[in-house]
């Protein structure tokens, strides 16, 4: 079994679906960093079957909004002196700004240099519409 070391200040996200560590790992900019970061994908899970989890050192936040639009089952653990100190899971954004874009080819994000907003549209679904053109967003 592989063994990564825990970290003793940063933030482990736990819990992502399976598959979607890399995704999360993207749209969080992580390779931006200059420091330590671990992405552990298919990891046994006896909640899930299969997860994968990203360890962060020395950052202590992030942008949940991002991480709840990918995975809102995903747990935020931020390690303070090698001790846990907060456990949250990230809510279902109401509102995404420039993180996903708009396909509809007439939209005017597609020609004009305007901000990517997307309005939630149906919790239960997951669904999101463009607020210029009302497209709704395809995963």
């Amino acid at each position: 079994m592989l063994n990564i070391d825990s970290i003793e200040n940063g933030i482990v996200i736990d819990h992502i679906t399976a598959g979607r560590g890399m995704r999360v790992y993207e749209l969080l900019e992580l390779h931006k960093l200059d420091t330590c970061v671990a992405i552990i994908k298919n990891a046994r899970s006896s909640k899930f079957g299969r997860k994968d989890i990203i360890k962060i050192e020395g950052v202590l936040n992030i942008d949940l909004d991002v991480l709840g639009f990918i995975d809102n089952n995903a747990t935020v653990c931020t390690i303070l002196k090698g001790k846990l100190v907060e456990k949250k899971k990230p809510p279902l954004p109401e509102k995404l700004v420039n993180i996903i874009s708009c396909k509809n080819p007439r939209c005017i994000t597609s020609v004009e240099q305007v901000d990517q907003v997307f309005y939630l549209c149906d919790e239960k679904t997951h669904r999101y519409r463009c607020q210029y053109c009302e497209q709704e967003y395809k995963k």
